[in-house]
């Protein structure tokens, strides 16, 4: 296996990795170190406690191996302060260049120490988006002389809404190198990075599970946003043939009440609560009760008042929301009885989907991405476009499968299921 002396590093670093006790790198390092020495444009796609953030300060302090300038050559940035103090932390422990100055940037009341910082020297900036963004505004953050510019948890920081002051900052710094860090990678992340990256390679470490957890089937449903995700289950839960009876999970009371309205135009007594709050709406007692009754098709658990529930024989397990407990879901879906009748299908959007990861990575497995279907209606996020549009990017790929039930021509579905699905789903009729 490779050692940390054959990466590239400068002796400095090698004593200091030695010092610390890292005898031997990390897939992430061994993969991506000698290609960011390179200078090559990264992403890496690794989960947290991979390695990524020693990765990426090994190969800054590399860059240092003359006396600094006191202008910042590396950017660094991270979603909050309590990151800013973990990465200067990280550079203290490996940084044995006296020299080198490294100022953090978060917000804190006033901005004159940081300023004052920059002023005195920084050779390299540790910084959330936002206060980076200010003070640069201010003229007190020189980016002319920037060689590299790092976005750590890229998924992260999106999630909070700071793609506008990173998009600012890379633009505001001439050629340099680029190197992002994140947990998933999905289209927005894509969209925000790509007008400054320079034909990056993309590496993904995958982490490995020796004992795989024994759950259910589980599907993953990409969709663009809620109104497509309600949209989507309108359109599984109108099938009776099929969808004979499910349990729907989402996350608060909120998003309970506009599901039930939408399902509930058509389905009326078909759908209910769990332990409903209120008393004007069709509720069930318990989930045998759910169970029990046969024109009973659909339950909405709200998870901020779930109890323990036994999902035994429930054909469909259904998350329109993910719990942000990780837990939650795995207890929902793990297979206690040894059956595989039952079938747990998520729904998420392109924020969700670090959530996604966090569960396959716990379970050991990773969820099925099925095709959207044919006919689901695509709700276009932008409201200056309010007409939706019906899913119509089709690859040239065959697809996962057709109709996973037999039907009429003129009422045929095409739910892009596989043919080992579409018989499991054709059993379940039998278990309504």
């Amino acid at each position: 296996m490779t050692g940390f002396d054959k990466l590239k590093l400068n002796k400095q670093l090698i004593r200091s990795v030695n010092e610390l006790g890292y005898a031997t790198p990390k897939e992430v390092q061994q993969k991506t170190l000698t290609r960011i020495i390179g200078g090559q444009d990264i992403i890496t796609i690794a989960p947290e406690g991979f390695g990524k953030t020693t990765t990426y300060v090994l190969a800054t302090l590399n860059r240092f191996n003359y006396a600094p300038e006191g202008v910042p050559k590396v950017l660094i940035l991270v979603p909050e302060k309590e990151d800013v103090l973990a990465v200067l932390e990280h550079f203290e422990r490996l940084n044995k260049n006296t020299s080198i100055s490294i100022v953090g940037l978060y917000v804190t009341p006033g901005t004159e120490a940081q300023m004052d910082a920059l002023a005195d020297g920084a050779d390299i900036v540790v910084a959330t988006p936002d206060r980076a963004r200010a003070i640069y505004l201010k003229l007190a953050l020189n980016l002319n002389k920037t060689e590299l510019l790092i976005i750590d948890d890229a998924d992260r920081m999106l999630k909070k809404g700071m793609q506008l002051p990173i998009t600012e900052l890379a633009n505001s710094i001439g050629r340099c190198q680029h190197l992002i860090y994140t947990d998933v990678m999905h289209s927005r992340i894509e969209k925000m990075i790509a007008p400054f990256m320079n034909l990056p390679v993309t590496i993904e470490i995958e982490p490995t599970e020796e004992a795989p957890l024994n759950t259910h089937q589980q599907l993953l449903y990409n969709v663009p946003n809620f109104a497509t995700k309600l949209n989507l289950l309108n359109l599984f839960m109108y099938d009776e043939e099929v969808f004979t009876k499910s349990v729907v999970f989402v996350n608060n009371k909120a998003t309970a009440e506009k599901v039930f309205q939408s399902l509930d135009r058509r389905m009326h007594e078909a759908v209910g609560y769990l332990n409903p709050q209120f008393f004007d709406v069709k509720g069930f007692k318990s989930i045998d009760e759910f169970k029990a009754e046969s024109d009973a098709r659909v339950l909405l658990v709200v998870s901020e008042n779930e109890e323990v529930i036994d999902l035994s024989g429930i054909p469909f397990l259904v998350h329109f929301d993910l719990p942000h407990d990780k837990e939650t879901y795995i207890n929902r879906v793990i297979n206690t009885n040894g059956d595989d009748e039952t079938l747990a299908l998520t729904f998420a959007t392109d924020l969700e989907l670090s959530l996604v990861k966090k569960i396959e990575q716990t379970t050991g497995k990773k969820m099925q991405t099925s095709a959207l279907p044919d006919e689901l209606v695509i709700v276009n996020e932008s409201k200056s476009k309010a007409e939706p549009t019906k899913q119509s990017t089709k690859s040239n790929e065959p697809e996962s499968g057709a109709a996973f039930h037999e039907k009429k021509a003129s009422n045929n579905k095409n739910y892009n299921f596989s043919s080992g699905q579409k018989a499991k789903m054709n059993m379940k009729k039998k278990h309504g």
